[in-house]
């Protein structure tokens, strides 16, 4: 099961990365475009689909490498059991949140799909389809918190704190910068 949801994780970063990769380059064609007289339509809807994609789909694997913002200075000054039990409080709430947050957008996307509609700028999509970025980064981001909850339930160093450590241990404070 671990190695299942490492490869989910890594595979949700690496779609991200593909999203941000195809904003930059369809941006390059647009600027490279407009010198040579070519329009390329369409593409300011595309690249806020894939803005909105790579932001949600890059939840679950910054969260499991310590990338996201915590309030890791408060949690470090406590003592090991007292940071257990504000991990513990901190995984619970942002576990509501996410599933909050997996809900609302898999209603949003679901109405989306049920009134049939369409987007509206120069591409003439169900509207949905993009959307569904939206609820698979939900989803695997849920799954991470989940994860890494079970893991302090089990008496186990969370994934992000584990990567911070390293970091820390390879002299990289690029975070506190």
């Amino acid at each position: 099961m671990r190695r299942f949801l490492d490869r989910l994780y890594a595979a949700s970063g690496v779609l991200a990365a593909v999203c941000l990769a195809s904003i930059g380059a369809l941006m390059l064609a647009q600027a490279f475009g407009r010198e040579a007289g070519i329009l390329i339509r369409g593409a300011d809807d595309i690249v806020a689909w894939l803005t909105a994609a790579c932001a949600f789909l890059a939840l679950g694997y910054t969260f499991r490498h310590g990338e996201l913002v915590r309030v890791g200075l408060w949690i470090d000054m406590l003592a090991p059991r007292a940071r257990r039990i504000a991990e513990l409080a901190a995984l619970g709430v942002t576990a509501l949140f996410g599933a909050y947050m997996l809900w609302a957008v898999s209603r949003f996307v679901y109405e989306s799909w049920q009134f049939k509609e369409v987007a509206q700028g120069l591409i003439a999509i169900p509207i949905w389809m993009p959307q569904m970025s939206l609820v698979l980064g939900a989803a695997i981001f849920l799954v991470a918190v989940v994860d890494e909850l079970f893991a302090v339930l089990r008496k186990e160093k969370p994934a992000y704190q584990v990567a911070e450590e390293s970091r820390r241990a390879a002299g990289d404070y690029s975070e506190t910068v």
